[in-house]
């Protein structure tokens, strides 16, 4: 007998680390909800996913930094009849520069998309998974979690946000046989930086992840109900450090990596 295929849905999916969630979940055997702004970029991986692993994809070409848009997700996998068996919240984006100079629209999108969004469709998607007692939740957030980020202070307070409220969660969900892992990269070859008009930090010079490994630790880490993975040794050492160092130096290195 052929057991059902169940699905993950991903946010972010049309590009980077979102894109590579897709295909690591097609690989292993689930169908998908493919959530993200462009439409063409979701049609042609579902094209490829399907032929290469005969997943079937849920197209929704949606912005989530639109207030209505979580509750549009949850509409239309429920239209469709599709229960979530893995939520990967992973869209997000960043900005660089000055915070008093930076778009304030902007600024505010970006809390809206790293933060309300991911803690809606949670909010939305997670009692069914408790009633079910099964599922698991993969929250993208980033070595930007563990240190205040001048020159991105925006986006290091809502990665910040996403990790706590990660492992609150992965301990209020104890014994309900619903997960919650907290993924954490460090700087990552995807769009993200383009996106955030910082492609010259000097962070970068230290090079960049693959997008494609990045994703299969989160993958591991959440098929073992790890509450937190920080992709890469370097950026594990990195995270660390910060714990044992005043808080004040901590910010001014931040500044510096950003410049």
């Amino acid at each position: 007998m052929n057991t059902p295929r169940k699905t993950a849905l991903i946010t972010g999916a049309s590009f980077g680390i979102g894109m590579e969630f897709a295909r690591i979940f097609a690989r292993e055997g689930y169908n998908l909800v493919l959530v993200a702004r462009s439409a063409d970029r979701l049609r042609q991986l579902a094209a490829e996913l399907e032929k290469a692993h005969g997943a079937r994809s849920l197209i929704l070409a949606a912005d989530l930094s639109d207030p209505g848009a979580p509750a549009y997700v949850l509409d239309q996998t429920t239209r469709a009849d599709i229960p979530i068996d893995m939520l990967v919240n992973n869209a997000g984006f960043g900005q660089y520069g000055y915070f008093a100079e930076n778009d304030l629209e902007e600024c505010l999108r970006q809390i809206q998309l790293n933060v309300t969004a991911l803690t809606h469709l949670t909010r939305l998607y997670l009692p069914a998974m408790i009633e079910r007692s099964s599922g698991r939740i993969l929250n993208v957030a980033s070595t930007a979690a563990f240190q205040p980020g001048p020159l991105m202070a925006v986006y290091f307070a809502t990665k910040a946000y996403v990790l706590h409220f990660s492992e609150a969660l992965a301990n209020e969900l104890h014994g309900t046989g619903v997960t919650v892992t907290c993924l954490c990269p460090g700087a990552t070859a995807t769009e993200f930086h383009k996106r955030a008009n910082a492609t010259s930090m000097k962070l970068l010079k230290f090079g960049s992840m693959d997008a494609a490994v990045v994703a299969e630790d989160g993958y591991r880490a959440l098929m073992a109900g790890k509450p937190v993975v920080i992709s890469g040794v370097k950026n594990w050492l990195l995270a660390q450090s910060v714990r044992f160092s005043p808080r004040r130096l901590v910010t001014a290195i931040a500044r510096k990596t950003q410049e």
